[in-house]
């Protein structure tokens, strides 16, 4: 019987917030925790998840712009921390595949501070 601290193998679905025992087409992660690690990821996931629904229900305010928006600043947040997470305990597939979507790099740098974003444009 495995202890706390032996880590046991999952697939993981980021996109569909799916954590499972068996990979499956819909699994793009392989990622190994212990029990305590599994907690944080299922955390990860459930407030992606909760920021996913507030930004989808913000996108509508027509006088609200998207690109300074809190919700989806929390939103990048969320998913900047989620992707961290699988990286730092993911197989070498895993944290391969996270460098080559340069996913990491693309969303902490937002570009915010070029040209265009500032308060006295459109």
């Amino acid at each position: 019987m495995p202890t706390d601290d032996q880590k046991k193998r999952y697939f993981v679905s980021a996109a569909h917030g799916v954590i499972q025992n068996i990979r499956n087409e819909s699994n793009e992660f392989e990622i190994h925790l212990n029990d305590e690690e599994l907690t944080i990821l299922q955390d990860l996931l459930t407030s992606l998840e909760s920021d996913d629904d507030y930004t989808f229900r913000r996108a509508f305010v027509p006088f609200k712009s998207a690109d300074h928006d809190d919700a989806a600043q929390e939103f990048d947040d969320q998913t900047i921390a989620l992707y961290s997470y699988l990286y730092e305990h993911g197989s070498n597939d895993t944290t391969q595949m996270i460098k080559s979507l340069n996913v990491l790099t693309k969303l902490e740098n937002t570009a915010y501070q070029d040209k265009g974003y500032g308060r006295d444009t459109p």
